[in-house]
């Protein structure tokens, strides 16, 4: 048996998606079991002993017709038996459509039985404290047969990238006796981003009550606002912040958050990989990004999250997420720190 998965999307979706695979080994061992996902995405799920073979998906394909024609014909030639497409969007839904397999299987919108042979309605209530993301992925695999129980997406690392990356943090004076905390100062977009004068206010707050060690992560493009950031905290703050202590690469930021004590901060790619290494997080959801999709794990205790709603719900009554995305940056600005530090407290009171 010949099974494609296809997750066209970011980086925390390629990751979760993974869960699948794991699952679908269980049931089909001997099965080849095949990953389409866009290329910039691969180091989330290097050395998956679960993955065959990762097939590419790269913005010169999906920018030009002739060679998009091309790779739809390459697809069908795998002779695949099962295609599942995770997001359902343009693109995956013609991959699908021509892959010739007999069985294509989707979550359900209006449009899919055009291209699905079976299509499976989404939850809106999470039965576990895994979180929609990982249910509703999972249930896409029920038309095989497969009742899973829940999985955790994990990440695999190598012992020497383990290795090097604890040896160039030692190098630059990282100190493993005490507490190191590594920030995601920044999310995906505007409308996912704290407000950085309150990011800076909430590392000034993290510093003050455990003396910890402070790493910025961020994207390269996005270095400007992370050294905003870092300019808006207080100068005893500043000392804590090794700013220059970034990894080059996504591998290595991989590497480097496997030897802190936890991550904190905006809600995406950076903490849902910190789960999968099993590292404690503390994730501050945007306004208006439903909380109970993408609360994966959440305990109470290693992995808190905290959202506008959790303190002021009356904001969002009679609210529909997209009324929540028009206004989150009014929303945002109602998000202070304040309302975030008693959780914060008692989360950092554990380390």
């Amino acid at each position: 048996m010949k099974i494609l998965v296809i997750q066209q999307k970011m980086i925390g979706d390629v990751l979760t998606s993974t869960i699948l695979f794991e699952a679908l080994r269980s049931k089909y061992p001997n099965a080849q079991l095949d990953y389409l996902i866009n290329s910039h995405t691969f180091a989330v799920v290097k050395h998956n002993p679960f993955i065959d073979n990762i097939v590419y998906f790269t913005p010169t394909v999906d920018n030009n017709k002739f060679l998009f024609l091309k790779f739809l014909k390459s697809i069908r030639h795998e002779n695949y038996d099962v295609v599942i497409d995770v997001y359902s969007k343009s693109s995956s839904n013609l991959i699908t459509l021509f892959s010739g397999a007999k069985m294509k299987i989707s979550k359900h919108k209006w449009y899919t039985s055009h291209f699905y042979s079976d299509t499976i309605k989404e939850n809106t209530t999470s039965e576990t404290n895994a979180g929609l993301a990982i249910e509703n992925r999972l249930a896409l695999l029920k038309r095989l047969g497969i009742e899973s129980k829940i999985i955790k997406p994990k990440i695999y690392l190598t012992n020497e990238e383990v290795e090097s990356s604890k040896t160039f943090l030692v190098k630059r004076n990282i100190d493993f006796q005490k507490p190191l905390f590594m920030i995601s100062v920044l999310g995906s977009s505007e409308n996912k981003t704290y407000p950085l004068i309150y990011m800076s206010k909430i590392i000034d707050d993290i510093v003050n009550i455990t003396n910890s060690q402070i790493l910025f992560n961020y994207l390269p493009t996005q270095i400007t606002d992370a050294k905003l950031v870092f300019n808006m905290c207080k100068p005893e703050t500043q000392k804590h912040i090794y700013f220059d202590v970034f990894g080059k690469s996504l591998r290595e930021f991989l590497s480097i958050t496997k030897h802190c004590t936890a991550l904190i901060g905006n809600e995406g790619g950076a903490i849902n990989m910190a789960k999968a290494l099993n590292i404690p997080t503390f994730t501050i959801f945007s306004p208006w990004i439903l909380k109970e999709a993408w609360n994966m794990f959440e305990n109470g205790k290693t992995h808190v999250s905290i959202h506008l709603k959790d303190v002021k719900p009356k904001l969002y009554e009679g609210k529909s997420i997209k009324d929540m995305k028009k206004a989150a940056n009014r929303l945002y600005k109602i998000f202070d720190p304040s309302l975030i530090l008693p959780s914060l407290k008692k989360y950092l009171s554990q380390f």
